[in-house]
């Protein structure tokens, strides 16, 4: 027979709204938001909420922020809800052994890939880093390993050949919000079933590294338009040009002979800044030095000289 869960949500960025806001939608009852401590942030550097906080303040539901879930107060204040389930979307902090078992029915994930490919932190730019033809959400049962939970339901999506991260995630997180209601759902009605993960195809998705963000414009093209897709909205790609950071925001690879050393600017024009890479050329179209607004490439092209350049 169905039952209402009472759930215990945890997440903190954009991505775990729409679970959060679907979950809220359903039959199943919301009990407590759990989410990262306030961050300082922006040029005063004042205390900002998380995007999971604010939207649980306005939901008018009890909101916890443990630093830490590895202490008894933070179980217990957990416990005082007594959940059904403790929902993850996003949450940035791992859940120990005994934050594991404390709900009925268990903890489960919503991650942003095709599991077993992809654990980790950033799988939705390691996708599109690596050419994946698709990727999708899974709603995985928690255990203690980084993300190698049996997998209750799994959705794809085809990743376009001009998707940025920013815009993928979105997909997938409306994806996601839809996923963990039926399997809440499933839970619910007794009919939750789970497939375990080959551990033997697993990949793993680290966390980008600022330093992954600057361009060598000595690997191929292709290699460097999709590091420029997967590195959208964060943490950009980035190249220098006349001793200046340029961060690249959009390209397209375009044909040119291979005649040129790798970051020559062969031309510049109202289609882009064409920059010669180790195998083929490509257009970056929107572009932003220092302190300005990003623009696109043919705009900063009609305002200085370009061909010729190196980028380095």
């Amino acid at each position: 027979m169905d039952r209402t869960l009472a759930v215990v949500f945890a997440g903190t960025p954009d991505f775990a709204l729409p679970s959060l806001d679907a979950i809220a939608a359903s039959r199943h009852r919301l009990v407590a938001v759990c989410t990262q401590p306030d961050r300082r942030s922006g040029r005063g550097q004042r205390l900002a909420a998380s995007p999971v906080k604010e939207r649980a303040l306005a939901l008018d539901l009890p909101v916890l922020q443990p630093a830490s879930l590895r202490d008894g107060a933070a179980r217990d204040a957990l416990a005082a809800f007594a959940p059904d389930v403790i929902v993850v979307v996003a949450y940035g902090l791992l859940l120990p052994q005994a934050i594991l078992e404390l709900p009925r029915l268990g903890c489960l994930n919503v991650h942003a890939s095709l599991l077993p490919r992809w654990r980790g932190a950033a799988p939705v730019a390691r996708a599109i880093m690596a050419g994946d033809a698709k990727t999708g959400v899974c709603i995985m049962r928690m255990e203690s390993g980084l993300d190698t939970g049996p997998v209750m339901l799994r959705r794809e999506v085809e990743i376009g050949a001009r998707d940025t991260a920013g815009e993928l995630e979105l997909r997938l997180a409306e994806l996601g919000g839809s996923a963990i209601v039926e399997a809440l759902d499933r839970l619910a009605a007794g009919r939750a079933s789970y497939e375990p993960q080959d551990s033997a195809q697993a990949t793993y998705a680290a966390k980008l590294a600022k330093s992954e963000a600057r361009l060598d414009w000595r690997e191929p093209a292709r290699v460097l338009e999709r590091r420029i897709r997967a590195f959208n909205p964060r943490p950009v790609a980035e190249t220098t040009l006349d001793g200046a950071q340029l961060r690249i925001y959009e390209s397209e690879l375009v044909a040119a002979p291979a005649s040129s050393v790798p970051g020559t600017i062969l031309g510049a024009d109202a289609e882009g800044i064409v920059v010669m890479t180790g195998d083929q050329a490509l257009a970056l179209r929107r572009v932003q030095l220092p302190g300005r607004r990003a623009v696109s490439a043919s705009e900063l092209a009609n305002a200085r000289p370009l061909a010729g350049r190196v980028l380095v």
